[in-house]
């Protein structure tokens, strides 16, 4: 048996197409009486709109492209949690990418969105060669930025002041009385979390009179394995620091992992803080201090900024969006004791 099409529908509820369409779209003008007897029909007779014939004719296909780099990550997957949510209220879809920092796999699905058609498009990864650059200039969708800001892109981001964040999470250890303070960085080429949180702690130490130790200073790729492996070279030191900041809280577990490993314990022999406020902060024991993004508020501000500028709503959303990040607090960072005193 066929699947049954509109036209059955308008026949079945003694109704035009045009009548029919216009109640699928949601439009006004339609009596009440008319809803009922279409709705009606539609369930008699099973009958199941297509997406891509409805959105060819409204010319929206209320779908919003996502590029994460890397799921798997507490950070991305708690925003992405907020971003789905905040999509769904506002009746969109997401079509989520995950491109575990593949550019080659971006560009890929960057097509898929140009062929999805899709309403707007959400990056979150900042690694964009020229043939991505050059697509995104030529796509006509709307984009934003979450959470990065790429060098030399038109568009906005809904970002923190990373450099500022990182200062203030490397100020909170010096104002605890730290003086050989590690690092485990990210990626240099990211630009937000890489250059940024690597140059708010390099200049914190500069400005507080601390030396940089480079034995102390490790970069990994944001996952909690890296942190462990970074952490187990700066502990293979002749000097081991009194407190050690990663620039992800995955990281930082990782790093938390190794110094327990290690017969060491955190905050009495190391004190360690991350960043970004995920909830693998309250999971963990002991609880972690981290420089928090305020990673909810900024999933829902970049879902509304990509549609006003999906609504045409351009001059609402000029600049970019710069949130507030905040200390928070826990159980492992705590006041240096000199034991050898």
């Amino acid at each position: 048996m066929m699947a049954p099409k509109i036209k059955d529908v308008a026949k079945y509820a003694g109704v035009s197409v045009t009548t029919v369409s216009r109640v699928l779209n949601g439009e006004k003008y339609v009596t009440d009486d008319l809803k009922a007897r279409v709705r009606k029909a539609i369930d008699d007779l099973g009958y199941s709109p297509s997406h891509i014939a409805r959105s060819l004719v409204r010319k929206k296909t209320n779908l919003i492209g996502v590029i994460v780099p890397d799921v798997t990550s507490s950070f991305y997957s708690t925003i992405l949690s907020t971003i789905e949510k905040t999509a769904s209220l506002n009746d969109y879809n997401l079509l989520v990418c995950n491109i575990i920092e593949d550019t080659d796999k971006e560009l890929k699905y960057l097509n898929v969105f140009k062929e999805m058609r899709v309403d707007g498009i959400i990056i979150m990864h900042e690694k964009i060669n020229e043939e991505i650059r050059e697509l995104i200039s030529k796509l006509g969708i709307p984009i934003i930025f979450s959470s990065v800001k790429p060098a030399d892109q038109p568009f906005i981001s809904v970002i923190i002041d990373d450099y500022s964040a990182a200062y203030d999470a490397t100020r909170h250890l010096i104002d605890l009385g730290h003086s050989r303070i590690g690092f485990i960085g990210g990626d240099m080429n990211d630009v937000t979390s890489g250059q940024n949180r690597y140059f708010g702690y390099i200049h914190a130490l500069s400005d507080f009179g601390i030396d940089q130790v480079e034995a102390h200073i490790r970069f990994g790729d944001y996952k909690t394995r890296s942190g462990y492996e970074m952490m187990k070279e700066i502990l293979a030191s002749r000097t081991r620091p009194t407190a050690v900041f990663a620039v992800s809280d995955d990281m930082a577990v990782g790093a938390m992992n190794c110094i327990k490993d290690y017969g060491l314990t955190v905050p009495d022999d190391i004190s360690v803080i991350g960043f970004d406020g995920s909830q693998l902060t309250e999971q963990v024991r002991p609880r972690l201090s981290s420089m928090e993004q305020p990673i909810l508020e900024m999933g829902k501000v970049t879902v509304d900024a990509l549609l006003d500028l999906i609504s045409g709503n351009e001059a609402k959303r000029k600049e970019d969006v710069i949130l507030k990040h905040m200390l928070v607090v826990r159980d492992s960072s705590k006041k240096y004791v000199n034991r050898e005193d």
